[in-house]
């Protein structure tokens, strides 16, 4: 009977240890309540990501949670851009995996390492951006919903899918480009076409050649299904396809022209 009590007693003792021990790491510790993981790592059994869709740009108000104006880390203050706009930078790209995968995102959403998302420390959150790794020209287009990296010299922290697709697992980091694709608020356009009611055209091509002109004409009203007009000036014959009466429209197809090899094409407004 004496051997039990003792024995009780001593097994009663190394309970308190540990659990004293344990809320000891836990104050160390931060995150030890949040993460499994202590160091991020690549999943050991994963799905084939080759197959995985680039984020689709679209329209998405700016989230109120994820979007605070100031804040900081490890002691260092970030200030979050107003609008995206126009942003390009140059820089080191990282990624995370397992650890943070099925955690919640700055954003509020939860994290999947095998989705085409990012973290950025001052853009907008969500937004969208085209990521380009330098070194062997991959391309990749990322919904940014999360903030980091917070090591130095980093400039975006990639899912495991976007990185895999720029062929950056292995060394963990690469150079890349990146560069916001702005989807300006649908409401926005609306209101603009209605105050500005000019006609835009865009002209494409430009050949004292009329018989080269027209076979283009045909065809590119057939492909864009566009009208088409010729202007004429001193025996130079113009290809213009229009009218387009609203210009997000008209702005929209002329980069598309220009990225399907018709370099030379811009906006005439009347």
């Amino acid at each position: 009977m004496i051997k039990n009590i003792t024995l009780i007693f001593s097994l009663a003792i190394l309970f308190i240890i540990s659990g004293c021990s344990s809320n000891k790491s836990n104050t160390d510790n931060p995150n030890a309540g949040r993460y499994a993981m202590d160091k991020d790592k690549a999943p050991t059994s994963a799905p084939d990501v080759s197959k995985v869709k680039d984020a689709t740009p679209q329209y998405e108000a700016y989230s109120r949670g994820g979007n605070r104006k100031k804040y900081t880390v490890m002691g260092k203050s970030y200030t979050v851009l107003n609008s995206g706009k126009g942003y390009q930078a140059t820089g080191i790209a990282s990624w995370y995996g397992l650890k943070f995968h099925g955690h919640l995102t700055a954003n509020g959403e939860v994290y999947d390492m095998y989705a085409m998302s990012a973290a950025h420390k001052t853009l907008p959150l969500p937004s969208f951006v085209k990521v380009t790794n330098t070194g062997n020209g991959k391309t990749v287009v990322v919904r940014v919903n999360d903030r980091g990296p917070f090591h130095q010299n980093r400039l975006i922290d990639l899912s495991y899918a976007a990185a895999y697709k720029l062929d950056m697992l292995k060394i963990g980091t690469a150079k890349v480009k990146v560069e916001v694709i702005y989807v300006t608020d649908p409401s926005l356009l609306a209101v603009n076409d209605a105050i500005h009611t000019e006609q835009h055209y865009i002209q494409v091509f430009a050949s004292s050649d009329k018989t080269k002109i027209n076979q283009l004409a045909k065809k590119l009203t057939k492909q864009y299904q566009l009208k088409s007009r010729l202007q004429t000036v001193d025996n130079l014959y113009r290809l213009q396809l229009g009218p387009i009466g609203q210009q997000h429209l008209a702005t929209q197809l002329t980069d598309k022209l220009k990225n399907d090899g018709y370099s030379n094409s811009y906006l005439v407004t009347e």
